[in-house]
């Protein structure tokens, strides 16, 4: 049975990577078809809204989305449209493997991390802002629920039994923030008594980002919440060579979102100079998702062979390819 995959080709360089996507994806010959569905400015420049119903719609019915980086404009409606995303469809976990490619400005070998951020409270609910009449106090209420810290760490739990891997680090501010990161920490330790198969450890965030600068191998999955997993997945992939390789999926218990963490870059945007790299490993994200693994292996593979070879890649890479050309070094890889 064919999948049909709403696919938002969003804004700036969106449209030309997310056409690079589907062409290898098309390579693989899966039979996946794509609904192609509007947000962000190009959806207020055709239909007058940021987020139409009707993409709404096409998503719930599909079940699977992947898409482009979404610009949201600066003024009133959503504060963001990847917030707005999470909040609709309950995507509560969102995960961000950070992993060395050859060629790369990586300042490391052999990175392979993986962040589980919890992706629908804390910081980012954006709960009780409030600022004073002199605009000189301003606060915001953070809310975590037991809930929502069981299911995230869970969640990590489950996703390293599948990768066979071995080790669930726990970051947290709970020596500070005791009720709202103290419930996390709590949850946390309560759920690793499950998983007695695989390691736990709990560390305080800002010696985290320490040890990640200093010895980014002693982790293997990592889970927090929202505004420190935002924090901590960024500086994994400076780890790696940068957010041209950072993909992102944001997965709830019915519908999943695929994309690249990037922003829309408008500065090169139709210069067909883009990097689809983090877009791609977002596709692959998608496609072992849907069962498909042995091709997602296949695509990232390609990747990697493709930047070893410095083949045709795009600027950013050190190249003089354009998105195009770095296209059809991978899908000849593929096919091979």
């Amino acid at each position: 049975m064919s999948q049909t995959i709403a696919v938002i080709r969003g804004d700036g360089i969106g449209p030309e990577i997310v056409d690079s996507v589907l062409r290898v994806l098309d390579a693989l010959k899966l039979g996946l078809k794509y609904e192609f569905v509007e947000a962000g400015m190009a959806a207020q420049q055709s239909v007058g809204e940021l987020l139409p119903q009707a993409t709404l719609d096409a998503i719930s019915r599909h079940k699977v989305a992947l898409k482009g980086p979404l610009t949201t404009p600066i003024g009133g409606g959503f504060s963001s449209l990847n917030v707005e995303l999470r909040k609709h469809f309950d995507l509560y976990a969102n995960v961000r493997p950070a992993i060395t490619f050859p060629g790369t400005k990586a300042r490391y070998e052999n990175i392979d991390i993986i962040t589980v951020r919890e992706n629908t409270e804390g910081a980012y609910g954006s709960e009780g802002q409030t600022l004073s009449e002199d605009g000189e106090h301003a606060q915001s209420l953070i809310r975590n629920s037991r809930r929502g810290c069981e299911r995230i760490v869970r969640y990590a739990f489950e996703l390293a039994r599948k990768q066979r891997r071995h080790k669930v680090t726990a970051v947290h501010k709970a020596n500070i923030m005791k009720t709202t990161s103290g419930i996390f920490l709590k949850a946390a330790r309560d759920v690793s008594r499950e998983y007695a198969d695989i390691a736990f450890n709990e560390m305080i965030v800002d010696n985290t980002c320490m040890q990640l600068v200093m010895n980014p191998h002693q982790f293997d999955v990592i889970v927090t919440t929202n505004l420190f997993g935002d924090i901590i997945s960024d500086l994994c992939a400076g780890l790696v060579g940068g957010l041209g390789l950072a993909p992102g999926a944001n997965i709830g218990t019915e519908v999943a979102i695929f994309e690249a963490v990037h922003g829309s870059a408008p500065d090169i945007a139709g210069k067909g100079v883009a990097n689809p790299c983090a877009l791609l490993l977002g596709a692959a994200q998608m496609l072992s998702h849907l069962g498909h693994e042995d091709e997602a292996i296949k695509v990232r593979e390609a990747i990697r062979a493709t930047l070893a070879a410095q083949d045709r890649l795009t600027p950013d890479l050190g190249g003089s390819g354009t998105t195009s050309t770095f296209t059809d070094a991978l899908i000849e890889r593929i096919k091979a």
